[in-house]
């Protein structure tokens, strides 16, 4: 029996990516907030699960936007979901990087273009601050059960002492010489303990 493709569906992947892709400035992170905002207006996925993405893609090889991308559109609409939101995050910047690629020897002592440049590095914070804000409320907030107020979270002990514990091995020196892959293990092995 062949596989029904919803074109529809795919269409709508690659151009809700490819917006991801064009406004994320700065990376795996930048499509955070953006990602939210898609999980909030699609139902593709919940904050759980962006939660859950973020620490896989974070884990594994690869750009975390396009890991995400991947992800979501495997979970959406399998395999050619997986390929057309990829192709559709990646699209802009190929598409942006060919056509500065000409100018940019050209320009580069432009003022205006070390200007552009210098605004572009703003927003790129602003927004990995976004992501890091939604990262942190997702990671150490519980929301409260039956309340409708956007302020009825209350704090995930667990989490926060974890952290805490986290940043203050990370900062002792003996630890410091350990691979990243120990801390994604130790993270891995509490989260399967906690069940956070």
């Amino acid at each position: 029996m062949p596989i029904a493709i919803d074109f529809m569906l795919l269409g709508r992947l690659f151009l809700e990516f490819c917006r991801v892709g064009l406004f994320s400035v700065g990376g795996g992170l930048a499509t955070i907030p953006f990602l939210t905002d898609l999980g909030e207006r699609t139902g593709w996925f919940s904050p759980g699960d962006l939660a859950n993405m973020i620490a896989i893609s974070e884990s594994t090889p690869g750009p975390m936007g396009v890991n995400m991308a991947t992800y979501v559109g495997f979970h959406t609409a399998g395999v050619a979901g997986g390929v057309i939101a990829t192709l559709g995050l990646v699209s802009p910047s190929i598409v942006i990087i060919l056509i500065i690629a000409g100018f940019l020897e050209k320009f580069r002592q432009s003022k205006a273009v070390d200007a552009l440049f210098y605004g572009l590095r703003a927003a790129s914070v602003a927004l990995i601050t976004a992501a890091l804000l939604q990262v942190a409320k997702i990671a150490l907030l519980r929301p409260a059960q039956g309340l409708e107020s956007a302020f009825t979270y209350y704090p995930n002990w667990i989490a926060i002492l974890l952290a805490a514990a986290i940043f203050i091995l990370a900062k002792f020196t003996p630890l410091k010489k350990l691979h990243p892959i120990c801390f994604i293990g130790l993270a891995a092995l509490a989260g399967i303990v906690f069940q956070m």
